[in-house]
């Protein structure tokens, strides 16, 4: 069976293509930057990958034709706290224009559930694109869930950081709202046990976990399952801008999607029924057994795909026009060192940043952190989602990969911190064994300038200590 896999890169496309190859499906993958798509040699010998943003024109003569099930998986709330809603339907009306040209018979969409008339402006959104794709010329299949619970899943990355960060908590008084999680395995087995069910088509369900629980009892479980204290104190006083504010300093989230979420943490989101599960035989794991599994993955460092490793939005259109460093216009910092074991340096420059650190000044990185976030930057603390593997596309810190080959030898990082320009950080070992590290900065205009002389004396020492450690840590 033939399936165009929209939104691969994402969190829940990432997690769905293994199940979909288990299944001996051939699938397309659609994806806005390849270049971020970040797979195995066996598994890319295994799949198709196109290149299309739904939010403009798709040229379908470029696409294939002769697809039998498609999965929409197209989102967009933390590229923007004003528009997302109008991104959204714009890709769902130009899909559909795209289908109309196609063969195909059923297409399944993974929406939120809904239960009140008073929508948050996430869940309107998402009900408007169902409303949209149910005008396609084929069979629909709603997929609606509250919380996914795993690892890598915003969701409980979210409350991960909150729980492991904070033992007493000042909480908004959202923490009251009834929410249904469900682990993100079962999500997998739902997407997978509708295509083409005659039973599922042209019908919306909801998908959910066995437990209705209220955020606070969640973060409360989720301390009880990692052996945490944790206080909890509900206040009336916190806004929805304080409560946004209150996500975004203490967890990992950016601040366009902190708005998203604590607009959308205001509604019930409990499913009505539990049809779906009746009909394709699924019985969902607690949300307790779906917190230890997350642990298992992570522990094992088999964490497939990270929210965190979404795009910050406006930063890019793609990664392909950062890859070539520019030359001119540019203030540079460059350092070389001969080596005398390359390959283990290789092993450091590929766990850079994370908990590892960055070899020379962490305290530095950390104050930089800090002020990248009070002036609405994603600081520190997206992290990195393995500890020793990179691939094109992946956040790292307030960084993002860019281009990372082992064979080359190289890896390009460029910054997602606010900057009053852009900058690049290069490390590459040469065929003589030297290590280059270069940090390029182009400027924007004066201030752009101001900058990099401002911070000049800093980099002296950081970028000094921290090629020195690299290659010192792997003697």
């Amino acid at each position: 069976m033939k399936i165009l896999l929209t939104g691969a890169n994402g969190y829940i496309g990432m997690r769905l293509l293994p199940a979909l190859l288990e299944k001996s499906h051939e699938v397309i993958c659609c994806v806005r930057d390849k270049n971020r798509f970040s797979l195995d040699t066996e598994t890319l010998k295994r799949v198709q990958i196109y290149e299309v943003d739904f939010v403009q024109e798709v040229e379908i003569e470029r696409f294939p034709k002769d697809i039998d099930v498609v999965y929409y998986l197209i989102h967009s709330m933390s590229a923007s706290t004003n528009n997302f809603d109008e991104m959204e339907a714009t890709a769902a009306t130009n899909f559909n224009k795209y289908m109309a040209s196609t063969s195909v018979k059923q297409v399944i969409y993974l929406s939120g559930i809904v239960n009140e008339e008073q929508l948050s402006k996430h869940l309107s959104s998402r009900k408007n694109v169902e409303d949209i794709l149910y005008e396609g010329n084929y069979h629909l299949t709603v997929l609606r869930a509250g919380i996914v619970v795993g690892s890598g899943s915003s969701s409980f990355e979210i409350i991960r950081d909150l729980c492991e960060k904070l033992p007493i908590m000042i909480a908004p008084r959202w923490l009251k709202t009834r929410i249904q999680p469900i682990a993100i395995r079962d999500v997998i087995a739902f997407l997978s046990g509708v295509i083409l069910n005659p039973k599922s088509y042209d019908q919306s369900f909801d998908i959910g976990g066995p437990d209705i629980y209220t955020y606070k009892k969640m973060l409360l479980i989720y301390a009880k399952v990692r052996k945490l204290k944790l206080w909890i104190i509900s206040v009336p006083v916190m806004s929805p801008r304080l409560s946004s504010y209150w996500l975004y300093f203490v967890t990992s989230t950016s601040y366009k999607l902190a708005v998203n979420l604590v607009d959308s943490m205001k509604m019930e989101v409990v499913a009505k029924d539990n049809k779906l599960q009746e009909l394709l035989g699924i019985e969902p794991i607690s949300y307790e057994e779906s917190i230890k599994k997350a642990f298992i993955k992570i522990e094992q460092n088999l964490v497939i795909s990270s929210w965190k490793d979404s795009l910050v939005a406006g930063r890019f259109t793609n990664l392909k026009g950062y890859i070539q460093v520019p030359k001119y216009g540019c203030l540079k910092d460059e350092k070389k060192l001969p080596l005398t074991n390359p390959e283990s340096v290789l092993e450091n420059i590929w766990s850079i940043g994370g908990t590892r650190g960055w070899y020379y000044g962490n305290w530095l990185w950390k104050i930089r952190g800090f002020m990248d976030l009070l002036v609405g930057g994603v600081g520190l603390r997206r992290g990195r989602t393995h500890p020793d593997k990179l691939y094109s596309g992946d956040a790292l810190d307030f960084w993002r990969v860019i281009y990372a080959d082992k064979e080359e030898r190289r890896l390009l990082l460029f910054a997602e911190m606010k900057l009053p320009g852009e900058a690049w950080l290069e490390f590459c070992i040469d065929d003589e064994n030297v290590l280059h590290q270069t940090a390029t900065f182009r400027p924007k205009g004066l201030w752009g300038r101001l900058y990099w002389y401002s911070v000049l004396p800093f980099h002296y020492f950081i970028f000094g200590g921290m090629i020195r450690n690299i290659a010192k840590a792997a003697a």
